[in-house]
């Protein structure tokens, strides 16, 4: 049986991470480092990819004379959850919920507060939140 290596030697140097590596070293070491070693820097280096983002903001901002970096990374969380991170995500989540259902709530009293002067009806004689009439005159 002749086992053959997941690289033919002629590939590993076209490898896009070993291009990338040749490029960072001097033109000099290049023919110092065998197929063998090449893959195995890959196994070892390269393994360790760093996926695409929907939102992946880098840059940075000097300040005085100092130059400092930011990175804003946002995507989808495809990692295990420790008990800690998905205590903190349901409580996070809850929160949210809980926002978006007052402030619906909040909205929704207003339209129909508003629908409900639009109509003339006068729940409280003599009394008036001033929604209404600011409601008009902005529109």
């Amino acid at each position: 049986m002749d086992h053959k290596p997941h690289l033919i030697k002629s590939d590993i140097r076209q490898d896009p991470f070993v291009v990338n590596l040749f490029e960072r070293i001097p033109q000099k070491h290049h023919d110092s480092f065998s197929d063998e070693q090449l893959t195995q820097l890959k196994v070892a280096i390269g393994s360790r990819t760093w996926g695409q983002h929907k939102i992946d903001w880098r840059g940075t901002v000097k300040l005085f004379r100092w130059r400092y970096y930011y990175v804003i990374i946002a995507g989808r969380n495809r990692r295990q959850l420790s008990r800690r991170d998905k205590r903190i995500s349901r409580l996070i989540q809850a929160c949210l919920i809980a926002t978006f259902i007052c402030f619906s709530a909040m909205l929704g009293l207003l339209i129909l507060y508003l629908i409900k002067s639009a109509a003339g009806i006068d729940l409280i004689p003599g009394y008036s939140f001033g929604v209404w009439g600011w409601f008009k005159q902005a529109f």
